[in-house]
C-alpha cells in the first residue's frame, strides 16, 4: 500500500467516525464539507486534467439542485432519492448545450462564455416564477442527519474513484495528453473537441451530484447557489489544495472550511470575525505564495 492510498484511507475512516466522536455540529460541518469536496473533484476534473478554467461550475450545482425541488411534487411521498437520475439528466442535457458552444473556445473566451451561461442560469432562478425568485424554494422534509452523513460519504468515496480509474483509462490519458499539446494530439489523429466535451458533461455530473444533496441536506434553494461567486470559492479549494491531484481537490475543500470557520470565529478574533474574509483571502495568498503547488504539492 503506498503512503497515497493509506492516507486517503484514514481519511475516510475519520470522516466515518465524525458522528461517532463528535456532535451535531461536526457532523453537519462534515457532511457540507464532503458535499463541496465533490464539487471541487468536478472541477479538478476540467482545470486539473484537461486544463479548461469553467466559472460555469456554479450553473450545474444549481439546476441539480433546483431539480430536485422542482420535481419532487410528481413523485409524491416517494423517496427523494428517486430524483437523483432526474437530477443528472437535467445538468446532463444542460452540460451538452453549454459545452457544445464553450468547447470552441479557448483561454479567457472560454472563461467569459461559461460565467455568461452560469448568470443565465442564475437570473432564470433569480427573475422568474419557475425558481421562486429571491425567496427560493423549500424541499418538503429533510433526512436524518446521520445517515445523511454516511451517504455523503460513500458518494464522495464513488466520485473520487471514478475520476481517479477514468483519468487512468485511454480517455484520461488522452485528456492528458490535450493539456499538454491539444495541437500534438489533433496531428496524431485524436478529435480533440469529443473528447472535451465528454469531460465537461462528465464533470458537470460529478457537480449534479453535489448540487442533489446540497438541495436535500438543507431542504432549500435559492439563487445564490448559481451565482459566480460559488465558481470562484470552488476554483479557490481546488488552487488551495493543489491543481492536477484528485485529492488535492478534497483536501482544498476541507482546509477552505476549516479556515473559514476559523476567522469567522468571535471567540478568536472578536470583532473581526466580521471581516471573515480578508483573513481567508490573505491566508489562501501565503499559502500559494509558499506552496505554488498548493497543500498537497509541498514547497518542490
Amino acid at each position: 500500500m503506498s503512503a497515497r492510498t493509506a492516507w486517503i484511507a484514514a481519511a475516510l475512516v475519520a470522516l466515518a467516525l465524525v458522528p461517532v466522536a463528535g456532535g451535531r455540529f461536526a457532523v453537519d460541518f462534515a457532511t457540507k464539507t464532503m458535499i463541496y469536496a465533490i464539487l471541487a473533484l468536478s472541477l479538478e476534473l476540467l482545470v486539473g486534467q484537461v486544463g479548461l478554467v469553467c466559472f460555469g461550475q456554479a450553473a450545474f450545482f444549481g439546476v441539480a439542485a433546483y431539480t430536485v425541488v422542482l420535481a419532487q411534487p410528481f413523485v409524491g411521498s416517494a423517496s427523494v432519492w428517486w430524483l437523483l437520475p432526474a437530477c443528472l439528466a437535467a445538468t446532463g442535457l444542460f452540460a451538452a448545450a453549454v459545452g457544445a458552444l464553450s468547447i470552441r473556445t479557448r483561454g479567457v473566451y472560454f472563461i467569459m462564455v461559461t460565467l455568461a451561461f452560469s448568470q443565465m442560469a442564475y437570473y432564470v432562478a433569480h427573475d422568474t416564477p419557475l425558481g421562486g425568485g429571491t425567496d427560493g424554494i423549500y424541499l418538503s422534509g429533510s433526512p436524518q442527519a446521520v445517515p445523511f452523513h454516511y451517504v455523503t460519504l460513500g458518494l464522495l468515496a464513488a466520485a473520487f474513484a471514478f475520476l481517479a480509474v477514468l483519468l487512468r483509462s485511454r480517455f484520461g490519458r488522452a485528456l492528458a495528453g490535450i493539456r499538454v499539446n491539444e495541437q500534438r494530439m489533433r496531428a496524431a489523429g485524436f478529435s480533440t473537441y469529443p473528447y472535451k466535451l465528454a469531460a465537461f458533461v462528465i464533470s458537470a455530473l460529478v457537480a449534479g451530484v453535489a448540487g442533489f444533496l446540497f438541495a436535500v441536506k438543507d431542504g432549500f434553494v435559492n439563487p445564490e447557489l448559481l451565482g459566480w461567486h460559488v465558481s470562484g470559492t470552488v476554483l479557490m479549494m481546488v488552487i488551495l489544495g493543489g491543481v492536477g491531484q484528485l485529492h488535492g481537490a478534497v483536501v482544498g475543500a476541507f482546509a477552505f472550511a476549516l479556515l473559514q470557520e476559523l476567522f469567522m470565529s468571535e471567540a478568536i478574533f472578536g470583532g473581526f470575525a466580521r471581516h471573515w474574509h480578508l483573513g481567508v483571502g490573505l491566508s489562501i495568498i501565503l499559502c500559494v505564495a509558499l506552496m505554488p503547488r498548493g497543500l498537497v504539492g509541498g514547497r518542490r
